[in-house]
């Protein structure tokens, strides 16, 4: 039951991308309706999912990096979902659902491998808060980035004068990606200091100590200073635009790269391996 919901939240996905790219193409309103319904579908089942998931385990179903990735697919998809709704802007869509349907796909393929069930030191009240904010942080970073390439995009068209919405579609401003990917970087920024916290003050209560200096604790300090730096040119420097927009995109690759390089090659205490 739990794969099939997988298969099933995969499936809507994938149409969800089907729809908003083919959509933004003929600028069919009612395809991308449907894309942002399939997009919410998919959320619903990766959600039956999860809780199943936690039941059978007995806590937050996020003790392998297959698990993980679903509830970071279904935290993309709801919050992606609402920017749509907010903004009116279906064209992030475009970006989203691709997101999720890849997270989602890697998923599926990692759970073939089944669970792993967390022994009892770590069935800690600090597993579902350090993780739901680090991975509410990814989601934040990942939106911002998905932002960040639209304003480069619509920013070439402008540049070459080609008409930025398709027939019937509309798109925020320059300046209004701008703002929402200062305010998603902000918000990501405040998640990812507070699961930092959280996870060292988990750790001295677990292990006797705050840090331990594993590559996912590095990773995650040198992704903060890097986020850091952002913010602090974006306030200081007066970094904004194109600039801050790609600045964006290169530290959240390196987000990326860290996350799925730490998780698959070296978890240590996290993604499954707790000894």
């Amino acid at each position: 039951m739990n794969s099939l919901c997988i298969v099933i939240a995969l499936a809507c996905y994938a149409g969800s991308s089907g729809c908003f790219f083919y959509g933004r193409g003929s600028g069919a309103r009612r395809i991308l309706l449907s894309g942002i319904g399939l997009l919410g579908a998919g959320a619903l089942f990766d959600l039956v999912y999860l809780v199943a998931a936690g039941l059978q385990a007995g806590n937050l179903p996020v003790s392998n990096f297959a698990q993980s990735l679903t509830f970071l697919a279904l935290l993309v998809a709801l919050m992606g979902f609402g920017l749509i709704a907010r903004l009116h802007a279906r064209v992030i869509g475009i970006v989203i659902a691709p997101a999720v349907t890849i997270a989602s796909a890697a998923a599926y393929m990692l759970e073939r491998h089944g669970r792993i069930v967390l022994p009892e030191t770590l069935r800690s009240g600090w597993l579902p808060v350090h993780v739901t904010l680090a991975l509410l942080g990814y989601a934040l970073f990942l939106l911002s980035a998905g932002v960040s390439l639209l304003y480069l995009i619509y920013e070439s068209r402008l540049k070459a004068k080609r008409p930025l919405p398709g027939p019937g579609e509309w798109v925020p401003s320059l300046e209004t990606l701008d703002r929402i990917n200062y305010r998603l970087l902000g918000w990501g920024f405040a998640m990812l200091s507070l699961a930092i916290v959280t996870g060292a003050i988990w750790a001295d209560a677990t292990w006797g100590h705050f840090w331990s200096w594993e590559p996912q604790e590095s990773w995650s300090l040198i992704t903060w200073i890097l986020y850091a730096g952002l913010l602090e040119s974006r306030l200081t420097v007066g970094w904004r635009g194109r600039r801050a927009a790609a600045l964006t995109i290169a530290v959240f690759t390196v987000l990326v790269g860290s996350f799925l390089g730490v998780s698959l090659i070296h978890p240590g205490h996290h993604g499954g391996n707790f000894d």
